[in-house]
């Protein structure tokens, strides 16, 4: 196998392949990632067994063939290739060793052949959907924060895609960590008649995401299987296993808008209860807040270190209500919010607290209350 190609472009795909890579891995072959030349240009691929990636771009191609390279350290080598140069990569008869280079730099990588490289086998898609990629973006980006990282509730460890009764034109992505709960919906293009709903794992989300940044409005194509999902972005094809479990109700989950209504600044929310946690020696990192008419107090009280206050403009009507939260949890929602106003509906000291936003009316947040000194 021999070809040239572009340096920067070679790299760029190299970094995104090299991602889906187990460094560490029982299986040594699993370091590595396929380079596959064929007429018309260069195809790379890489799998950790529960998610396989394929990138294909152009290159001059002078003898077709394939062979598997440790991915982590082509991909470290390309990147300090000088910006506008050609990469030569040609692999020796053996199959043992391929070359890399580019002006006065080569380095010899050993290889492991690419027949014995594991590939993902496809399964019978049987739904077809399509986002632009910056409404998938906008949507997954929402809910990423709130997956669960507890490996004993597995089915949390990703984002659930389903269509909500109440929005049946539309799929609705949720995670929650049991600790809060994220809602997005957004509308494809196609009939979501029929769409299965699945789990969408963690990893699998973080890479979705990563081609959707690249995409823009560009399309992104989904295709759902009894037990898989495979992503297309132009020529970049991203399929994974799904999480085999049940999603919890969330619906459940969800409380009524409360009769306590209080309308705050999320970014200077968020900067306040991140100051006065400073304080805060307990790992939940607890934060008291006291609503009163157009005033919000944030306290944080430490028998270890000693206490912080902090008064914040809010608009609030209600009757006087204190309430503990997770101050990392609440800062997460407001970033997430990012510019703008957050409505905050409350009930009671001991009850779910719902966050919406007027600038994202398809998003929803739900946040539980924890006990505070």
């Amino acid at each position: 196998m021999k070809f040239v190609a572009d340096a920067k472009a070679f790299a760029a795909a190299m970094a995104a392949v090299q991602k889906i890579c187990e460094r560490r891995n029982s299986i040594p072959i699993l370091s590595n990632a396929v380079v596959s030349a064929k007429q018309d240009g260069i195809e790379l691929r890489a799998t950790d067994l529960d998610l396989e990636i394929t990138m294909a771009l152009g290159a001059a191609v002078a003898r077709p063939g394939a062979t598997s390279v440790p991915a982590q350290l082509l991909s470290d080598i390309l990147r300090k290739m000088a910006p506008g140069s050609e990469v030569m990569f040609e692999s020796e008869p053996d199959g043992q060793v391929a070359s890399v280079g580019a002006g006065r730099s080569k380095f010899r990588l050993q290889t492991l052949p690419d027949s014995d490289y594991p590939q993902m086998t496809d399964g019978n898609y049987s739904h077809t959907i399509q986002f632009a990629g910056d409404a998938l973006l906008e949507a997954l980006s929402k809910v990423q924060f709130a997956i669960s990282t507890e490996e004993t509730r597995y089915y949390l460890n990703g984002v659930f895609w389903n269509v909500d009764d109440a929005q049946p034109d539309a799929i609705t992505f949720v995670a929650t960590d049991g600790h809060r709960l994220a809602t997005s919906y957004r509308q494809p293009d196609g009939d979501v008649d029929g769409f299965p709903p699945i789990i969408v794992p963690r990893k699998t989300i973080s890479e979705i995401i990563t081609l959707a940044k690249v995409a823009g409005t560009d399309p992104i194509k989904v295709e759902v299987s009894e037990n898989k999902i495979r992503v297309t972005v132009g020529t970049t094809v991203l399929v994974s296993k799904l999480i085999d479990g049940t999603f919890p109700d969330y619906k459940r989950v969800i409380p009524a808008i409360g009769n306590r209504i209080a309308i705050v600044a999320s970014k200077i929310l968020s900067a306040a209860a991140d100051r006065v946690t400073t304080v805060s020696s307990e790992r939940g990192r607890a934060v008291k807040l006291t609503f009163t008419d157009e005033h919000l107090s944030l306290t944080v009280n430490s028998p270890d270190n000693g206490s912080a206050e902090e008064d914040v403009d809010v608009q609030y009507g209600g009757e006087p209500l204190e309430i503990g939260f997770n101050a990392k949890y609440l800062s997460d929602i407001m970033t997430v919010i990012g510019t703008g106003d957050a409505r905050i509906s409350l009930i009671d000291p001991g009850s779910p607290t719902v966050i919406t936003t007027d600038k994202d009316p398809a998003s929803v947040y739900v946040l539980m209350p924890m006990r505070v000194g």
